[in-house]
């Protein structure tokens, strides 16, 4: 072959490595998003198991594992808890070391595959199949075989194991104001099969399509769209949608609850856009040049959800705020509206009466933005869920 056709093969082997992680290690057998057709799961499962070496119980314990201790010093791979460095040029053996801990496997690794092959081929023998891999491409391609293999060998732990672990909480841009320090890396889902898109994924952890923004592109969706047209998938769950605005209804009932209840996200992704961003920059261009420099990073800290706010954060709120009686009234309806989504023990009725006099108060407030937000807010209906 020519020079290019060589590096076309390696392109071809890596891109599918990434889709057999992305589609059935992470949302098949992580996440239960969709289900495969028994012949592409275990097409899957022996591709990976030749190309990388791992085992499918061992990546989805410790994937779970990340979700239920995420930022914290016992999630297996967070830049917030052992540094983006670690993460970045350790973050293979980072897995490696939660991938042993038995604990971790029996906790999270259930559902995962249990049948004949797994006990007595694959598990074990996670060196075996790379071995096999290799020679089988020295064999196809004499000694470039060799160069194949190894960019073969380091494409998981840079990409997956640095890019999506260490610069997916670390930098990049986020349309939701989740728990954790999650980013969406770029808005096109290409490279690493849709992973980019780290975010959304972390706001919705147990849907197959990753992108939210109609901009936004997942190449592990279509590849799974692909594979339901054939019958070789099939989606199990996906985000709900964006509450529709019915412009006619102006009354809060139990469809508005609902609507609002079930997509808090959604709605607080909505807040952020149409009042924080709004009134910060209003109150930008009415400040003196002496309160600029003061005002102008209350907007990320505004945003940010609470728990994520350290010490220093909240101590520059509590002190800045009073220098903008609109931006403290507009923080002040923001934590009110995430309260009523922690009064898990209220009934529909107390829920139906929280929401509307917090609309009815916000439109008392002679600010614009968080006028228009309530406005908006009572025409909230449930959207029908779009693939």
């Amino acid at each position: 072959m020519p020079w290019w056709g060589y590096v076309l093969v390696a392109l071809v082997f890596t891109h599918l490595t990434i889709a057999a992680v992305t589609i059935y290690l992470h949302r098949n057998q992580a996440h239960r998003a969709v289900d495969l057709h028994p012949v592409v799961s275990h097409f899957f499962r022996l591709w990976l198991w030749l190309s990388t070496g791992m085992n499918t119980r061992e990546w989805t314990a410790v994937h779970r594992k990340h979700h239920a201790a995420v930022e914290t010093m016992e999630d297996p791979h967070s830049p917030v808890a052992h540094g983006i460095k670690k993460v970045l040029t350790e973050g293979a053996e980072l897995y490696r070391i939660n991938a042993k801990r038995q604990d971790i496997i029996d906790q999270y690794g259930y559902g995962t595959p249990d049948d004949w092959l797994e006990r007595h081929f694959y598990t074990g023998r996670d060196s075996l199949g790379i071995y096999i891999m290799m020679a089988v491409n020295i064999l196809l391609f004499g000694p470039l075989g060799l160069t194949i293999w190894a960019v073969q060998m380091a494409w998981i732990p840079i990409f997956a194991a640095g890019v999506i672990n260490g610069i997916g909480h670390y930098w990049g841009y986020r349309n939701f104001e989740t728990a954790d320090a999650s980013t969406n890396i770029m808005p096109w889902g290409i490279l690493i099969g849709g992973e980019e898109l780290h975010n959304n994924h972390h706001a919705f952890g147990s849907s197959a399509k990753f992108s939210v923004k109609p901009w936004e592109f997942d190449l592990g969706w279509m590849y799974i769209r692909i594979m339901e047209t054939f019958g070789l998938a099939t989606v199990r769950k996906l985000a709900p949608a964006r509450p529709a605005v019915d412009e006619a209804k102006s009354a809060i009932d139990f469809e508005t609850l609902k609507a609002v209840a079930g997509n808090r996200l959604h709605v607080m992704a909505d807040f952020g856009r149409m009042v924080v961003k709004r009134v910060h920059r209003e109150e930008l261009a009415r400040a003196g040049a002496d309160l600029k420099p003061a005002l102008k990073p209350l907007r990320r800290l505004l945003l940010r959800a609470e728990e994520r706010l350290n010490d220093a954060e909240r101590d520059r709120l509590q002190s800045t705020l009073p220098l903008s009686q609109p931006l403290a009234v507009v923080y002040g309806f923001r934590q009110r509206l995430q309260d009523i989504y922690e009064q898990r023990a209220a009934s529909k009725e107390n829920l139906l009466n929280l929401l509307q006099d917090w609309c009815q108060q916000a439109e008392t407030t002679g600010i614009q933005a968080l006028q228009d937000f309530a406005r908006t807010l009572r025409g909230y209906t449930l959207a029908p869920q779009a693939l």
